[in-house]
């Protein structure tokens, strides 16, 4: 009796600790993700051009990324996780409010790449918190939880601008209001770091692995993730490509977003908990889907458009819930730190290439853009299949 008490209070705690984090997120992701709907017209407004509007975007997923190699490595190195992640929020999220200051699109896209570096910093040691907390309520569905709190951020976000450019506030008081959401998230932060002080003690019995390498299924899936990240554009571009042929006013930019991040939301908790039942061959499926966004995005009508940006949404759900979960299944406690690292780097360095990439084929032929995306996510799928059966 004892006994399932104890499991029964690891878990209780596992799911406080995981609904804290996912409140950060939550406040976080309303900062930056609601300047992330802007940033594309708000560059084109002070004079950037398509290719470096997707110079700026890719570049900053690339640092965004990049560096989570070194955070991931320190974190599992020094074991200060938190003092990390403290650094991280805190570079990432008042980088936004700054932009409202900005006069040039370099000194914007200075400030929007400062805040991916802060985020690079702070994934890989707060992921790695929760995959300790998640080993009790179920990988899938603890990160799955994650995700959706952190995209009801990311959903209302976006709105708190459109409300914003409706009541013809402008871009600068757009990233000016994101300071309020910005100084609740670290707020709650504290509050997670003093009710749990050491995350590693939420999972139980971890075995000690004294082998120092990587397993090899994690870099087959790595390279099927960096398919992925190739192939798929980033919101910025989207947005550029909208207010550029009128499809959809301003205003309704960052609404479309906002479905985009709710989609998100509702598809990571579903992902999640399909993960947990049938593995990493959930993401043969997402991958299908997902990779159809590109046309219906950039070439159909306001509807159409709209089906993409749904897809793209079940896509980045499945991104941020299932990708990181599954790194949490195949790798052991004490190099989880530096797998979501390398699984980070890996991820932004294709994501950059990609979006550059993009952003030069939107100035030449969309049908090349399109093509590129479609098929480069599609490359993935084999190496799922065989990832799957290897599992």
């Amino acid at each position: 009796m004892s006994s399932e008490k104890k499991i029964d209070i690891s878990k209780n705690s596992a799911i406080k600790f995981v609904i804290l984090l996912g409140i950060v997120s939550l406040f976080a992701d309303m900062t930056y993700e609601a300047a992330r709907s802007i940033t594309g017209p708000y560059l084109s407004i002070l004079g950037a051009s398509a290719l470096t509007v997707g110079f700026v975007a890719g570049f900053g997923e690339l640092i965004g990324y990049a560096f989570r190699l070194v955070s991931g490595y320190f974190s599992d190195k020094t074991g200060k996780y938190w003092f990390i992640t403290f650094i991280g929020y805190f570079i990432n999220l008042l980088a936004v409010p700054l932009i409202a200051l900005a006069g040039h699109w370099w000194i914007a896209a200075g400030l929007m790449v400062a805040e991916r570096f802060g985020k690079a910093l702070r994934v890989p040691p707060r992921d790695a918190m929760l995959s300790h907390a998640t080993f009790e309520t179920g990988h899938g569905w603890g990160f799955g939880l994650h995700e959706a709190m952190d995209q009801i951020g990311a959903m209302l976000g976006p709105l708190i601008v459109a409300a914003v450019l409706y009541f013809k506030g402008g871009y600068k008081v757009s990233f000016a209001i994101l300071l309020i959401p910005a100084l609740l998230a670290l707020t709650t932060l504290i509050l997670a770091k003093i009710l749990y002080p050491n995350p590693r003690d939420l999972e139980v019995k971890t075995p000690v692995i004294k082998d120092t390498m990587l397993p090899n299924v994690f870099w087959l899936y790595l390279i099927a993730i960096a398919l992925i990240a190739a192939g798929y554009a980033d919101f910025p571009l989207i947005a550029y490509h909208f207010q550029k042929i009128s499809l959809i006013s301003s205003v309704w930019i960052p609404i479309f977003y906002a479905v985009a991040m709710g989609v998100d939301a509702i598809a990571a908790l579903i992902l999640g908990r399909l993960f947990d039942k049938i593995g990493i061959s959930i993401m043969i499926l997402v991958s299908l889907i997902s990779a159809f966004f590109a046309p219906l995005v950039f070439m159909g009508n306001f509807t159409l458009a709209l089906v993409g940006i749904i897809l793209w949404g079940i896509g980045m759900g499945a991104q941020e819930s299932v990708m990181r979960a599954a790194v949490a299944n195949m790798v052991s406690a004490d190099k989880r730190g530096s797998a979501y690292g390398i699984f980070g780097a890996g991820y932004g360095v294709f994501w950059f290439l990609g979006s550059t990439l993009m952003g030069y084929l939107y100035d030449i032929s969309l049908i090349s853009l399109i093509v590129f995306s479609v098929l480069v996510q599609l490359a993935s799928i084999p190496l799922f299949i065989y990832i799957s059966r290897k599992i």
